[in-house]
């Protein structure tokens, strides 16, 4: 009987004093970005980390590790450290019918890509950018590595700031004459020989419905800037010449806008391409920065709140501290809700000029999302401009958006309890 007491007494220590760490991602939280750097390297250790939609903006909780912990303080990211006892009653409020929160469990290691030319570019990435300041590692992949079938590897593929229409980013008025534009269009056209093909275009075609078949076969897409249009666009013009001389060699089919077949994107539907060459525009998809009517000062998007029990893809991916977030620019700022078809998933808008801004969908057994702009740091964004300090930023509710990104493949639907 003594032994039995001893037994129940030291189990029930053992229950005291077992934790957890809670990482909160409201207002209270110091470097929202390293947090998920740490919720990756969590899984990394083989721990599984809760991801509480809609709770303090999006918390993590995990197994309490003192490596852990000390990793957190050396990191510089707020967490706190709580009982068993207090997980279990958070778990316990957010499974209750009545909250629009849920609990998901992230269990396995994204292995991340990022689809960027190998030779350094004269504009910096915003994904590139948050992930080294995350400290999350990742796998700089080209056209190589697609045409030789390694895309499979990976679970998640961010498309860099590219332009899948083979018109070397309508950079051709500015900047034909610099030496970064005709080094990057002789290692292109280099590229495509070397794979069998007469044209760049040709080319992205092929790397463009590689990336396809990827998401189709369970993959995860994310795309920002003018790697969200020109995806599409060149998706809709397979077998249509839309490039002119200075991109080409020949001239672009003139019946080129009627041949556009908008069954095959993902995203878009009936938009027109811009035919001059010298506008710094692939299509209306886009608003032009003259036609949007907002200045740095009043240009915001708002987040969708949507159910996370119903709805739990969305919400992972609109997980934040704050749900009016600053607008920003890029060669594709936003898509225009009229060209947006009507299965995608609108995840944040600019309601009063009728412009999305952030937009999700299903393709096969793959999901993609698509979101405007080039640095949500940096409103208007120039080629050779110095890239954006993440120091300075660390609890960017722009950036958070793309970290959702990346820590949605690791997520399994919790199960409920019956």
């Amino acid at each position: 009987m003594k032994k039995l007491l001893v037994i129940i007494f030291v189990c029930i220590s053992l229950s005291l004093n077992a934790s957890s760490i809670l990482i909160p991602m409201d207002n209270s939280q110091s470097d929202h970005l390293k947090a998920y750097g740490i919720s990756y390297w969590v899984l990394q250790n083989d721990i599984e980390v809760d991801w509480l939609l809609n709770y303090r903006g999006g918390s993590f909780m995990f197994k309490y590790y003192q490596n852990f912990e000390n990793e957190l303080i050396i990191r510089g990211v707020s967490y706190q450290v709580i009982s068993d006892a207090e997980a279990n009653q958070i778990l316990t409020e957010i499974s209750s019918p009545s909250s629009n929160m849920d609990a998901m469990k992230l269990e396995k290691v994204p292995k991340i890509a990022v689809y960027s030319p190998k030779s350094k570019q004269p504009w910096d990435d915003a994904v590139t950018l948050v992930l080294t300041y995350a400290e999350i590692p990742y796998d700089v992949i080209f056209d190589d590595e697609l045409m030789y079938d390694e895309l499979p590897k990976y679970d998640w593929l961010h498309l860099h700031h590219e332009d899948f229409t083979g018109q070397y980013g309508r950079f051709y008025r500015s900047f034909q004459h610099y030496p970064w534009y005709q080094q990057q269009q002789q290692e292109y056209e280099a590229s495509a020989r070397k794979h069998g093909f007469s044209k760049v275009s040709h080319l992205k075609l092929n790397i463009v419905k590689k990336i396809q078949a990827y998401v189709a076969s369970g993959g995860f897409l994310f795309a920002m800037c003018s790697a969200t249009d020109t995806y599409d666009i060149a998706l809709a013009a397979e077998g249509v010449d839309i490039c002119e001389p200075m991109f080409d060699g020949d001239r672009m089919d003139p019946q080129a806008q009627s041949k556009l077949d908008f069954t095959r994107t993902f995203a878009f539907e009936n938009f027109k391409l811009e035919l001059n060459p010298y506008i710094y525009e692939f299509s209306d998809i886009d608003t032009a920065p003259t036609q949007r009517g907002l200045t740095e000062q009043n240009d915001y998007f708002s987040l969708f709140e949507f159910s996370a029990k119903w709805d739990p893809i969305p919400t992972m991916l609109t997980q934040n501290h704050e749900h009016i977030i600053k607008g920003f620019m890029g060669q594709t700022t936003s898509f225009k809700n009229k060209l947006v078809k009507p299965d995608v998933v609108i995840m944040g808008e600019t309601k009063s000029i009728d412009e999305a801004k952030y937009i999700h969908g299903v393709f096969g057994k793959g999901f993609w999302t698509f979101y405007g702009g080039h640095d949500p740091e940096d409103y208007q964004h120039f080629v050779s401009e110095e890239p954006t300090d993440l120091n300075l930023h660390p609890n960017s509710p722009g950036y958070r958006l793309i970290l959702n990104n990346i820590l949605f493949p690791a997520a399994k639907k919790k199960k409920q309890k019956t």
